[in-house]
């Protein structure tokens, strides 16, 4: 990759002397994974490592480090307190992200506690069950729920996640009491599937991303997606929610975050990076691969969108008892 260099001459009085600057340029890029492998958050790693190398925007492949814990706060409090000024480590994220530091599951620290830096792709949320399910349509499954049977629903995340939540707007929608679900609490999505794939609950609550390579291979059964409209090729003929008389939507964006002390340079070479990174036909053919949706938004535009979703994630959780002020 060519690099950029800044020449500037000075002529001394002994002869002429040339100092040549370069512009910051990761050596070690990296990408932290504040889950385990496997789920929406190792795939978010995955787009941006697959084809920053394959679009030759960066030299060395960059390495995905996994830290699970707290569905995100461990990796938080470890960037915000140990690599504050990494310059060449980003940090996948979500919505769900956003969600966390709405109820405040990051502990002390917020949204302003590090520079937000971009989000390369959105994903929706969806209701999943076994292929010889009894239920074929999200109002069948609702049905049961109304009639108290007992039904476990799984997904990553604990009381709270963006996973939560999904199956909390619609036991709201239905006139459930979202605080009674049965649900069962995993370290991200991967876990989750894990645990579903071996029969340990009835009902995923995940995204669709997560689930393409079941879908491909007809292990699992999608009842709704939580879209706007129905999505496109092979998920075309699954129903949206609202479709089925339940008006909810969850676009999940995938993206990342840095340290708060990182330089304004390495932070410009990330924001100018990706927006070259998009342009390319190797970023868009990754991101289809991994069932991602086109969602692009860098530098402080990013930051605000970020801020105002912590803000309304937090009136949601307020309206559904989750919180109090």
């Amino acid at each position: 990759m060519k690099r950029a260099v800044i020449q500037t001459c000075f002529y001394l009085f002994t002869g002429l002397l040339i100092t040549t600057v370069h512009a910051f340029e990761p050596t070690d890029p990296a990408c932290l994974a504040p889950a385990k492998q496997g789920g929406g958050i190792h795939l978010t790693c995955e787009l941006a490592s697959t084809s920053l190398l394959a679009a030759n925007l960066i030299d060395i492949p960059m390495e995905t480090i996994f830290k699970p814990g707290g569905i995100g706060a461990v990796a938080y409090n470890y960037v915000v307190g140990v690599k504050r000024n990494d310059p060449s480590m980003v940090v996948a994220a979500s919505s769900g992200s956003a969600l966390n530091l709405a109820i405040k599951k990051f502990g002390r620290y917020g949204v302003e506690d590090v520079r937000w830096l971009g989000a390369l792709g959105a994903d929706y949320g969806l209701v999943a069950v076994q292929p010889d399910a009894p239920w074929n349509s999200l109002v069948e499954l609702i049905n049961d729920l109304k009639r108290g049977q007992p039904i476990v629903i799984g997904g990553g995340g604990s009381i709270g996640s963006q996973d939560w939540m999904k199956s909390a707007l619609l036991a709201r929608e239905a006139g459930l009491d979202p605080k009674k679900l049965n649900y069962v609490a995993f370290e991200g999505g991967g876990e989750a599937l894990s645990a579903f794939a071996a029969g340990h609950f009835q009902v995923f609550s995940g995204d669709v991303s997560e689930v393409r390579d079941l879908l491909s291979r007809e292990e699992i059964k999608v009842l709704a997606v939580f879209s706007p409209d129905r999505l496109n090729g092979h998920l075309s003929s699954i129903p949206t929610a609202t479709e089925q008389g339940y008006p909810i939507q969850w676009r999940v964006w995938r993206g990342f975050y840095m340290g708060p002390d990182v330089s304004d340079d390495a932070y410009n070479w990330w924001v100018n990076t990706f927006r070259r990174l998009v342009k390319t036909e190797e970023f868009n053919e990754q991101r289809k691969k991994l069932g991602l949706y086109p969602f692009f938004m860098v530098g402080e535009e990013f930051g605000t969108y970020v801020r105002k979703s912590v803000r309304k994630h937090r009136r949601t959780a307020m309206d559904i008892g989750l919180i109090h002020d």
